[in-house]
């Protein structure tokens, strides 16, 4: 009775099985797919934390703030930063960002007495309609 040996089939479909999964590794590896797009807009208080915002002033001193951005869109974006209270601009400045590129503004305002509603919109250009990212701090000035 003749026995068929079967070793070395299966180590050639073994070794080509071996191949195309480092293949496959590395292309994903190489080429990875992009993730979610998005962009991150944040406030900090003056010392750098997401604490300690200026939300209580006396009309002759200034808030101190700080705006951040982050690029995660997968290309060059360009963003308008509009700065509101009521109708007033207190900011208004277009940034660039590279993919994954962070930028932290330093913004300094002075408000009218009152209970105040600061309005930090992001728009990402060339859409100057629609707002992209929105925040909003609420400032009672004495």
């Amino acid at each position: 009775m003749s026995k068929f040996n079967l070793d070395k089939p299966l180590s050639i479909i073994l070794i080509i099985a071996l191949i195309i999964a480092v293949v496959a590794t590395i292309y994903i590896v190489v080429f990875p797919q992009p993730g979610e797009k998005f962009t991150e807009f944040y406030i900090l208080g003056p010392n750098g934390k997401a604490g300690d915002y200026p939300t209580n002033l006396t009309a002759s001193k200034s808030g101190n703030m700080i705006i951040g951005i982050v690029n995660h869109e997968y290309a060059n974006t360009t963003y308008q930063l509009v700065v509101k209270n009521n109708r007033t601009i207190l900011k208004n400045e277009s940034i660039t960002l590279t993919n994954s590129e962070q930028k932290e503004i330093p913004f300094k305002f002075n408000l009218p007495a009152g209970n105040q509603n600061v309005k930090f919109l992001l728009y990402k250009l060339p859409d100057t309609q629609n707002v992209y990212r929105s925040l909003n701090l609420n400032v009672s000035v004495t």
